[in-house]
């Protein structure tokens, strides 16, 4: 069977590829040494998939199904491990591979460059419990999809595991990076700059005495939450990080960004929203507005740099409701 990577991922690695890199293109012939390894029965690939890995239906030798992940070493695997392994199936997708390997395989790993090791289990590479792939909470009516969501969310935040600091990224480290790169675009392109500098201020003032610092998503989105069998809902996805609440949810309050801005009360909408899961999963109602401007403005601004002008557009105009 041929490991197509679906037109989205390659559409959004192509977006973010440093030079040189070959991922996809060693990317089928990895799955295959995986698939062969682990002596798992194919089933397809998903479909459309994520936007940085491809995403394997597979059953074990047992018949049990189970999903092989893969993706580029730039998608901090080796995190995304750690964080599944530290929640332990907790409000999130179950490892089936430890970090070492497994009984009859090798190593797991998530969504990395597992082609750098030509033995099983380089990084990149993660066997996961199935969940049901095509259903997320995002097929809900709005409402209930964010309780839903929020609930899966809670679960999530836990204190990271001691000595984790050469793992997971802080929001600090992160945001600053994207700071950097915001400021750059801002730089030549004089229609973003206020945004841009409204969402770099209120980055400064969040970062100088932060709440708390627990495990967090990353990523989180109603996309990123899947119907499973043990329990109603659980996350997929994350790309991990330390820090306060507030971030994590901050992604969330946008979600359906294209519904609400052809809302006509689009902005009275978002509001209300920043405000009922700022309450309902206790987390500063301000501190929570000031991360969803910095994360939409980073999205847009990211947008925009690579070519997606209509996504920056909407991104854009959200955060201009903040």
């Amino acid at each position: 069977m041929a490991f197509e990577p679906p037109p989205r991922l390659v559409r959004a690695l192509g977006e973010t590829a440093p030079d040189g890199d070959d991922w996809l293109a060693r990317v089928s012939a990895t799955a295959r040494r995986e698939v062969d390894l682990r002596a798992l029965t194919v089933e397809r690939v998903q479909v459309p998939g994520g936007r940085s890995s491809l995403v394997v239906l597979v059953r074990q030798a047992d018949g049990t199904p189970a999903v092989l992940k893969l993706a580029p070493r730039r998608a901090r695997p080796e995190s995304e491990r750690a964080a599944l392994a530290h929640w332990g199936g907790a409000g999130a997708v179950q490892l089936l591979e430890s970090a070492t390997g497994s009984a009859g395989s090798g190593d797991s790993g998530d969504s990395g460059d597992s082609d750098d090791s030509h033995t099983s289990g380089g990084d990149g590479v993660l066997l996961l419990e199935r969940l049901h792939p095509d259903v997320s909470v995002r097929s809900l009516p709005e409402a209930k999809a964010l309780l839903e969501a929020a609930g899966t969310l809670r679960r999530l935040w836990v204190e990271p595991p001691v000595g984790s600091a050469a793992v997971f990224e802080t929001v600090a480290a992160r945001t600053g990076r994207q700071a950097e790169a915001m400021s750059a675009t801002a730089g030549t392109d004089a229609t973003v700059a206020p945004l841009v500098e409204a969402a770099l201020a209120a980055r400064e003032e969040l970062l100088v005495a932060p709440p708390e610092a627990r495990l967090l998503h990353g990523t989180f989105r109603q996309s990123k939450v899947l119907a499973a069998g043990r329990v109603p809902w659980l996350a997929v996805g994350p790309d991990p990080v330390v820090g306060e609440c507030a971030f994590d949810l901050a992604r969330l309050v946008r979600d359906r960004v294209e519904d609400l801005i052809a809302s006509s009360s689009g902005a009275a909408i978002t509001r209300r929203r920043v405000k009922r899961l700022a309450e309902s999963l206790d987390v500063d109602q301000e501190r929570l507005r000031g991360w969803t401007l910095f994360r939409a403005v980073e999205s847009g601004v990211r947008a925009l740099r690579v070519g997606r002008v209509r996504d920056a557009e909407l991104l854009l105009e959200f955060a201009g409701w903040l």
